[in-house]
């Protein structure tokens, strides 16, 4: 699949119809192992922009303090 920056919703929505599709069983062995390397990669593009955004929260609080 080709690199491009997806946003945290699109990345859950393609992770979820991944996993419906192997609770499914419509994924043949050829086609698994491509799919869970994608589900790892989404998501860690999630868990990154999760990261972010709880640090620019928390610096948004902490000059709110200030």
């Amino acid at each position: 699949m080709a690199t491009k920056k997806v946003s945290y919703s699109e990345a859950m929505t393609e992770i979820e119809g991944i996993l419906e599709k192997i609770e499914n069983e419509e994924l043949d062995v050829d086609e698994l192992a491509e799919k869970v390397k994608r589900v790892s990669t989404l998501l860690k593009v999630c868990k990154d922009k999760l990261m972010k955004t709880n640090e620019q929260v928390e610096q948004i609080l902490k000059e709110m303090d200030n």
